[in-house]
């Protein structure tokens, strides 16, 4: 696939289908753009179609990404808004939404059913990622289908194949179930290290060069202790996901107390009216339950 040649229909310009778009642009593809909130496609413009409807975008497309919130609004498009149906024989869809595997698998049948490929490929990395090019894609389908999309995954980032269709979907539950436990985790040393006296700028620091470092003690420790809570991944999206985590595992026949006890301060911070709030925002929920804020100490010790 080349990028002179490959015609891209992205569906979804939002947090991460913008930055996304961006860098398949730079890297010279041709590319038609669809999103609910049209205005979003605006700033692309001059360099991009932008189509009217998912139908009337994928229409000339020989890939599609979809890039959407959910498993529900992944479903609308593809299968009531005229996706799937208006797919050229061998066109390629691409799922890089965080959807419910069952889902991806039934999505799959009925464009294979159309004589066109599936791939679901869900990422992580947060838009930050996104933008830098560096997300990591699990992607679940045919080798020959993910390597033919091999030049478009690595404008992205890195791929990794996981397994057939659904794998992807179950990877990025997988990393959904520990970047939640994660934040949860860093929230709370934090605010036992600041509530029992210690600096938590000092702390995350030192914690850095131990064995409990992460990149989410890095980046949303930072968040917490600047109290930055601009959503670069939605507290209502990583509560989307990790109910489908434990509606996997409930399907599985697996308890997950770690995932159900996050999950439940989510649910929390979002009746709390912090659905928009970074996922790092979890912090403001273990605040709310103790009445207590992360703060700095004195460095000098008064």
């Amino acid at each position: 696939m080349t990028q002179g040649r490959a015609r891209i229909a992205l569906l979804g310009v939002g947090l991460m289908g913008t930055p996304m778009t961006e860098n398949l642009l730079g890297a010279g593809f041709q590319m038609t753009l669809w999103n609910r909130t049209a205005s979003k496609c605006q700033p692309f413009a001059d360099r991009a179609t932008v189509a009217n409807s998912p139908a009337e975008a994928v229409q000339d497309a020989d890939v599609i990404i979809t890039m959407l919130e959910s498993g529900s609004v992944v479903d609308a498009v593809l299968t009531r808004q005229g996706v799937i149906a208006g797919l050229k024989p061998g066109a390629l869809l691409i799922d890089m939404s965080s959807i419910q595997p069952s889902l991806a698998r039934q999505h799959a049948e009925l464009v294979q059913a159309r004589g066109a490929r599936y791939l679901d490929a869900p990422v992580s990395g947060g838009t930050v990622g996104a933008t830098e090019g560096i997300l990591s894609i699990m992607v679940g389908g045919d080798a020959a289908d993910i390597e033919d999309a091999r030049p478009i995954f690595e404008v992205l980032g890195k791929l990794t194949r996981i397994g057939p269709v659904g794998a992807g979907q179950l990877a990025k539950l997988a990393n959904q179930a520990i970047v939640g436990i994660t934040i949860g985790a860093v929230s709370e040393a934090l605010l036992l290290a600041a509530q029992g006296g210690a600096d938590p700028v000092a702390v995350r620091e030192a914690l850095l060069g131990g064995f409990a470092s992460s990149r989410i003690l890095d980046l949303h420790g930072q968040r917490m202790i600047d109290r930055n809570f601009e959503p670069g991944g939605p507290s209502r999206i990583q509560l989307k996901d990790l109910r489908m985590v434990l509606d996997e595992a409930r399907a599985e026949n697996l308890t997950l107390p770690l995932t159900q006890q996050v999950h439940n301060e989510y649910l929390g911070l979002l009746a709390n009216g912090h659905g928009e709030t970074d996922h790092s925002g979890l912090l403001l929920e273990l605040e709310h339950i103790n009445g207590v804020r992360l703060g700095r100490s004195d460095p000098n010790g008064h």
